[in-house]
């Protein structure tokens, strides 16, 4: 495949996952464009973080390809994903306990960069910290450079971690149901600062609250039992009976 201007920045193809007799995902194909910001929906088990999973190379899938910037790496390792611009977050938080904001995203950097930690500072450990302040107020926590992560509320422990994927300037950023254990102030805190991210960035959103994808992707994909379902713009998908069926146990499986 050659890269081109115009060439998706990531592309499924026939792309299905079993674990054993368990069929997670069943022939998903889609593209996404450079820029673009796509939300995944679906209810619990529908297979959105399988198939996050299998982007980010943390499974290979059983049939089909994946292609980012068009390269074949549906059995490429996650390790590779840096290089190739894509930066993920998980359900769960994964943040370094005891350190402060400011030392998370420069944790992250230095990872990034193949650094280490050293008893004294250089000219490249103050750019990575200047760097990781300009993450820490691109996510809305520059007030917050030396509170340590364990004095954070759960909303803004989620906005760090969306703070360490953006501050190795991804091309591809992968948030994996970001607004989840989230009250109702900070989904809306979270859903208007995903709104502000740099556009040249592409977002793809696996989210089990519809409010939150809706209002921040351009585009959504509806999953149910591993199979995309439905496919439109926010408001096609507000309007799909089938989706609210879904979501309100009406629709059968798929088996």
């Amino acid at each position: 495949m050659t890269v081109t201007d115009t060439a998706p920045i990531l592309r499924l193809s026939g792309v299905e996952m079993a674990f054993g007799g368990v069929q997670a995902l069943r022939g998903v194909d889609f593209d996404v464009a450079q820029g673009e910001r796509l939300g995944i929906l679906g209810p619990n088990g529908a297979g959105k973080t399988t198939l996050f999973n299998i982007i980010a190379g943390d499974f290979a899938p059983t049939v089909g390809t994946v292609w980012i910037e068009g390269r074949d790496v549906s059995t490429a390792p996650a390790r590779l994903r840096p290089d190739l611009g894509v930066a993920r977050t998980y359900q769960r938080t994964r943040l370094f306990s005891g350190l402060t904001v400011e030392d998370n995203l420069y944790v992250a950097l230095v990872g990034k960069e193949g650094g280490h930690f050293r008893a004294y500072s250089n000219k490249k450990d103050v750019d990575l910290r200047q760097r990781a302040r300009d993450a820490a107020a691109r996510v809305w926590l520059h007030e917050q450079l030396g509170t340590n992560v364990d004095s954070l509320s759960h909303g803004e422990q989620r906005q760090l971690e969306v703070g360490m994927a953006m501050a190795v300037n991804p091309s591809l950023l992968m948030l994996d149901e970001p607004a989840s254990g989230l009250s109702r102030g900070e989904r809306e805190r979270l859903t208007e600062m995903l709104q502000a991210l740099d556009p040249s960035v592409t977002l793809i959103i696996i989210e089990h609250d519809m409010d939150v994808a809706l209002n921040v992707a351009g585009r959504v994909i509806m999953m149910h039992d591993g199979v995309k379902v439905a496919e439109g713009t926010p408001d096609e998908i507000r309007g799909n009976q089938m989706v609210h069926d879904i979501y309100l146990g009406k629709v059968v499986s798929h088996e």
